[in-house]
């Protein structure tokens, strides 16, 4: 095996591609639909919209990690995105090394789209852009964007992919 080959498959895997691209798109449909919403909505400009019952668009910058938690500011952003920057290359190198299935590709795909556009709003905008406002009996979970779903999402797959893998390598009694 040559150099280049060595490095193309450390780099490169067999779904790289696939996962790149459920990247890309995450990331282009979240920071669409940002713009939308802060742009073509306006969503600063008003309390908060309401679509149903249980559900409004609103406007929270998040400076904080999860749920809000250790807001940040000025540096702690920079360094909240740089780290985010780092993982997202992390799972893609995960991805190119281990990854023999569409289920991880597409999962790790969103976890790296997600977490660039949340790193994308905290440079550009000081904080991670949320606009949904789920509430039931005046309880409010705390609000979220498509990145955010697409983390959560990925998680879910990767989680799923694990115990699928080790359920069916326990039944092969590997």
């Amino acid at each position: 095996m040559t150099q280049n080959s060595t490095v193309t498959s450390w780099l490169w895997g067999h779904y790289s591609r696939l996962g790149l691209g459920v990247a890309l798109a995450a990331l282009v449909i979240d920071q669409l639909h940002k713009w939308w919403m802060l742009t073509i909505v306006g969503i600063t400009q008003v309390d908060q919209i309401k679509v149903t019952p249980f559900f409004n668009l609103i406007y929270v910058s998040n400076k904080g990690i999860s749920f809000g938690l250790f807001q940040q500011d000025g540096s702690g952003q920079l360094f909240l995105a740089g780290f985010a920057f780092i993982v997202a290359c992390m799972l893609m190198i995960w991805l190119a090394r281990s990854g023999d299935s569409k289920q991880m590709a597409i999962s790790i795909g969103l976890v790296v789209g997600g977490a660039i556009g949340n790193a994308i709003d905290r440079l550009y905008l000081g904080g991670v852009a949320d606009f949904f406002d789920f509430h039931v009996l005046g309880y409010h979970w705390p609000a979220f964007n498509i990145a955010d779903t697409a983390i959560v999402a990925g998680v879910a797959g990767l989680l799923y992919d694990a115990f699928l893998m080790n359920r069916n390598n326990a039944a092969k009694g590997l």
